[in-house]
C-alpha cells in the first residue's frame, strides 16, 4: 500500500512539473502572447491564469466581510450596473450586509422596475421595493448587444460561480484537501486588473480590448472599468483599482452564494458528528466482539 502511494505521489509532483514547464514555454515572462499563438495555432484560454488571492471566505472557517461586501456593492452600483444585471437577486437580500429596513427600502426606490399589466391592460413603471430584483439597464438582450458593440454583458447573479478557470491536474487534486473553492472571485479580480498593451505584432480591432485573463479570448469589448478614484470610499480604504477589483468580486461571490457561512457551519458539524459516529461504531465492534472466539 506504501508503494501504491508513493508512486501516485510521484506521478503527481513529475505531472506538476511538467504541467509547470509547459506554462513556462506557453507564457514568455515578459508577458506576450504565447508562441502558439504567434505561429497561429489555437492557443489556451485564458493566456494568463487567475492570480490567487487572499479571501475572508476562503477555507474551511471562511466568512464574508460586511465591510468589503457594502464596498463591492457600492462599485457594483457605480459602475457595473451601468451595463449588467443581477436578475436573481432581490434587493430584501442587502439585509444581510448590514442594512437595517429602511435603508433597504431607499436603495431599492433608487431602480425603477416595469410592472402590470394595470386595470386597463397597460404595463407601467413604478419605483422598485424590497422584494424586486437587480434590473437590467437595457430593455432586452438585443439592445444591452447593440449598446455594447454586439456583445450584450452578461447577468451578474451567478457569474462569480459561472467563470472557473480550469486548474489542471495535480492542482485540482490539492483543492479537494485545500478547499479551494474562489477560482471565480480570482479570476474576477484578475480580468479587471489585467487589462494592459497587446503584444508587438498583435492585431486588434476598433472597440477590442486586449486581455490575457480573459476566459474566451485575448481580446474582450468591455473597456477596461475601473480607474483609481472612480469610487469614492467612506471607510478610508484605498480608492485603487485593486481594491476595487478586490471588492466587487467579494459581492458577486456574496450574490452568487449567500448562503455560504451557514454552508461551511453546517459542513462542519456534519464533519465532527462522523468522526465521533466512527469512534462510536468502533468502540461498539470492539464491545461486542472482544470475547468473540475468532
Amino acid at each position: 500500500m506504501k508503494k501504491l502511494v508513493a508512486s501516485i505521489l510521484s506521478l503527481a509532483v513529475a505531472a506538476g512539473i511538467g504541467s509547470a514547464v509547459m506554462a513556462e514555454e506557453a507564457t514568455p515572462a515578459n508577458g506576450a502572447a504565447p508562441a502558439h499563438h504567434e505561429q497561429g495555432a489555437t492557443p489556451h484560454y485564458p493566456l494568463k491564469e487567475p492570480r490567487e488571492q487572499e479571501w475572508t471566505f476562503a477555507g474551511p472557517f471562511g466568512h464574508y466581510d460586511k465591510g468589503q461586501l457594502q464596498r463591492g456593492l457600492k462599485v457594483y452600483t457605480e459602475v457595473c450596473s451601468a451595463c449588467h444585471s443581477m436578475n436573481l437577486v432581490p434587493f430584501r437580500m442587502l439585509d444581510e450586509l448590514g442594512y437595517n429596513e429602511a435603508q433597504v427600502k431607499a436603495f431599492a426606490a433608487n431602480y425603477e422596475v416595469q410592472d402590470g399589466p394595470n386595470a386597463s391592460g397597460e404595463m407601467f413603471t413604478r419605483k422598485a421595493v424590497p422584494s424586486d430584483h437587480f434590473p437590467s439597464p437595457f430593455p432586452n438582450a438585443e439592445a444591452a448587444a447593440a449598446s455594447n458593440n454586439g456583445a450584450a454583458p452578461p447577468d451578474f447573479s451567478l457569474i462569480a460561480k459561472a467563470r472557473e478557470v480550469e486548474r489542471g491536474f495535480p492542482r485540482f487534486v490539492f483543492d479537494i484537501f485545500t478547499q479551494y473553492q474562489e477560482n471565480g472571485p480570482d479570476y474576477i479580480y484578475s480580468l479587471l486588473t489585467g487589462y494592459e498593451e497587446p503584444p508587438a505584432g498583435f492585431e486588434i480591432q476598433p472597440n477590442q480590448h486586449y486581455n490575457p485573463y480573459f476566459h474566451a479570448a485575448a481580446v474582450l469589448a468591455m473597456p477596461k472599468p475601473l480607474s483609481d478614484g472612480q469610487v469614492t470610499y467612506d471607510d478610508g480604504s484605498p480608492q485603487t483599482v485593486s481594491q476595487y477589483a478586490k471588492d466587487v468580486s467579494s459581492f458577486l461571490m456574496w450574490a452568487a452564494e449567500p448562503h455560504l457561512e451557514e454552508r461551511k457551519r453546517t459542513g462542519f458539524m456534519v464533519m465532527i458528528f462522523l468522526a465521533i459516529f466512527t469512534i462510536l461504531i468502533y468502540l461498539t465492534k470492539r464491545s461486542v466482539y472482544a470475547n468473540k472466539d475468532h
